[in-house]
């Protein structure tokens, strides 16, 4: 067969040209519905309170204690993972005292300690897993045993994942989510929230996601009412291995399918072709809204995948144990600024170094993570009960559910989709009622319904399963 060369060397070129292409121009994002009056004024408010500077330091001093890695140094004041997560708890503390709150409304810092034994295969030798806490009490009491949490581990590793003595900076992976924890617990603290923000930095995670499994597994067994986890993970590095950058897109990583399910689970979401609608999908689905709602400079970038191959996260811990959880991650990682010694080799610079943290974008990837924390603590809880009546073949779709138990609700809103659309793309105020009939067919679109109280705050969507009544 006759070859063209220059034909080949083209069509070998177009994969080249468009990894770079794509790069230098910002990354793609759905049209996100969101209500057409403003946001609540308060968020905008505490979002101005969030700067690169403050998210920036954060990141700079934990790298300066030269390693965190869970099996490092506990006892120095400068070096290893107990330096590092007594500052931490101090930072908590601090704005406690700041904060000016009291009684039951004053902010709960704590060292959430484990005791565990060598496993075998990243843990060698008996070890302290401590993750510091600072939990931010709601104000209302029929929503304040509602816990949101704002998560990021703070222990780092370098090219041996066993080396707790070599420098393991862990700029990007992950004091900046560390940074975005501590921030919200700032900004955050200042604010009367009805629900309870919990901000929790977690240990641990680079040896088997070990820190956020036990807090996870414990809040299980005592029956915490866990609404939402945001769990942040390498989210300050907005730059591509292709060249360009992603200054405007986070990615927010979602499950689709629980993971542990009840008996006859999966059969009830492949009845309701449900699997694009777990609890962990709609709240990637409510931070995007929330985003597009305030126009905000770094907006999600869904992902309906669990996480990236070949790598893991805290949301994880919690998603097993049946929490909604979701992980911001920047939109490309550069790999030789992760899990690297520090050392310049054929020119490249190798490890992860504050140097390649930005600190406006990762202040962007903190207000969109405050601005979806404030919503989802001072909104009403989901409706309950929700479902779609399917008794009798009919043309018209009618919904119900049970009333939000707030006292500041004030009505309710039905959202709709295409069946091949990823996001809500209508809705339509039902007010204060807990059943509607839409003139739209139930075969032809997905519903769901949520919760709004009378400062405009939106709960996340409760997508509704099939009833007689």
């Amino acid at each position: 067969m006759r070859r063209h060369p220059i034909a080949v060397a083209a069509v070998t070129l177009i994969p080249v040209c468009l990894s770079a292409c794509r790069a230098s121009q910002p990354a793609p994002g759905l049209q996100m519905h969101h209500p057409r009056q403003a946001p609540p004024a308060g968020v905008s408010a505490m979002l101005a309170d969030i700067s690169a500077e403050s998210v920036k330091g954060y990141v700079d001093r934990l790298a300066a204690f030269g390693t965190r890695h869970s099996l490092s140094d506990t006892e120095s004041d400068t070096r290893g993972i107990g330096a590092a997560r007594r500052w931490i708890r101090d930072e908590f503390e601090r704005f406690s005292r700041e904060s000016g709150r009291s009684g039951d409304l004053a902010l709960r810092v704590y060292m959430d300690r484990h005791h565990i034994q060598p496993d075998g295969r990243r843990i060698d030798v008996p070890a302290e897993i401590v993750n510091p806490v600072c939990v931010i009490p709601g104000a209302m009491p029929e929503a304040r045993d509602r816990l949101y949490y704002v998560i990021g581990h703070y222990d780092s590793r370098n090219s041996d994942e066993m080396d707790r003595v070599g420098d393991a900076p862990g700029a990007n992976d992950d004091a900046s989510g560390t940074a975005v924890v501590i921030e919200l617990a700032r900004v955050l603290s200042k604010q009367r929230l009805d629900a309870t923000v919990v901000c929790m930095a977690t240990a641990a995670e680079e040896q088997g996601l070990i820190g956020a499994t036990l807090h996870a597994t414990d809040a299980r067994d005592a029956g915490k009412d866990i609404r939402a986890v945001l769990s942040n993970d390498i989210v300050g590095d907005p730059s591509s291995p292709f060249g360009g950058r992603h200054d405007s897109r986070i990615r927010v990583f979602s499950e689709g399918v629980p993971r542990n399910l009840p008996e006859n689970g999966l059969r009830r979401i492949q009845g309701l072709s449900a699997e694009n609608d777990s609890d962990s999908r709609q709240l990637a689905r409510f931070i995007g809204e929330v985003g597009a709602w305030h126009d905000l400079p770094v907006r999600a970038m869904l992902m309906y995948r669990p996480d990236r191959f070949l790598r893991g996260g805290d949301h994880t811990a919690f998603n097993r144990v049946g929490y909604p959880a979701v992980r911001f991650t920047v939109v490309e990682e550069v790999y030789e600024r992760q899990h690297q010694d520090v050392r310049v080799e054929n020119g490249v610079q190798y490890g992860d170094l504050p140097e390649f943290v930005d600190g406006e974008y990762l202040a962007g990837v903190a207000k969109l993570n405050a601005a979806a924390m404030m919503h989802l603590a001072n909104a009403p809880s989901a409706p309950g009960d929700a479902r779609i009546i399917t008794a009798r073949l009919m043309p018209e779709t009618i919904l119900r559910w049970q009333a939000s138990p707030e006292p500041d609700t004030a009505g309710y809103e039905i959202v709709w989709r295409d069946t091949a659309s990823p996001v809500w793309t209508g809705s339509i105020d039902v007010g204060n009622v807990t059943e509607y009939t839409l003139k739209m067919s139930k075969d032809n679109h997905f519903f769901g319904v949520r919760a709004y109280d009378s400062d405009g705050y939106r709960s996340p969507v409760a997508f509704p399963a099939a009833a007689r009544r």
